[in-house]
C-alpha cells in the first residue's frame, strides 16, 4: 500500500482514498503525528463534522455506496476535491487558479465557500472530460472559475 503522503501522486484506488481519510481521521482524533498531507486533510475533515461517522469505521467505509440517487454526499469524494483544490492553489496549476481562488474567497468572505464554488467547476470539468473521453480542459476550468468570481 502507498504511504499516505504519496497516495494522491499516483492513481489511487477507491479503497486507498477511503483508507487514507479514515486513517487520517483516526490519527487526528488520537492527536498522533500527521504527515503534511494528512495535516491538510485533517483540517478539511475538521471542517466537515458531518462526515465523522463515515470516517470512523474503515471497514464500513470500504463498502459504502454513495450513489447520487441515494441523496447522500460522498465524503471521500468531497474531501478529495478539497485536497485537489488546495494543491492546485499551492502550485497555481492550472495557471490562474490561485487568482480565481483569491477572488472567490474575497467574494464569499470564506475560504471554505470558495472551495465549494470551485468544486462545482472542477466537477463540471471532470464530467466533461469523462463524457467526451478527452483530457481535462484546464483553460475551461479557469474560465468557469473566473465567471463564478465575477457573479
Amino acid at each position: 500500500m502507498l504511504h499516505p503522503t504519496q497516495i494522491f501522486m499516483f492513481n489511487p484506488s477507491q479503497q486507498d482514498v477511503r483508507r487514507f481519510f479514515c486513517e487520517t481521521f483516526r490519527k487526528y482524533q488520537a492527536k498522533e503525528l500527521l504527515t503534511p498531507l494528512e495535516t491538510i486533510a485533517a483540517d478539511w475533515i475538521s471542517q466537515h463534522p458531518e462526515y465523522a461517522e463515515d470516517l470512523s469505521d474503515v471497514e464500513r467505509a470500504l463498502v459504502a455506496d454513495y450513489r447520487v440517487d441515494a441523496g447522500k454526499t460522498n465524503p471521500f469524494l468531497h474531501l478529495s476535491m478539497h485536497l485537489t483544490i488546495a494543491e492546485q492553489i499551492t502550485i497555481n496549476q492550472p495557471i490562474g487558479v490561485r487568482v480565481a481562488y483569491e477572488a472567490l474567497a474575497h467574494q464569499k468572505n470564506s475560504i471554505h465557500e470558495a472551495h465549494h464554488a470551485m468544486m462545482e467547476c472542477l466537477g463540471e470539468m471532470i464530467w466533461n472530460s469523462q463524457r467526451s473521453n478527452m483530457p481535462p480542459d484546464g483553460q475551461a476550468y479557469i474560465e468557469a472559475l473566473n465567471r463564478r468570481a465575477r457573479k
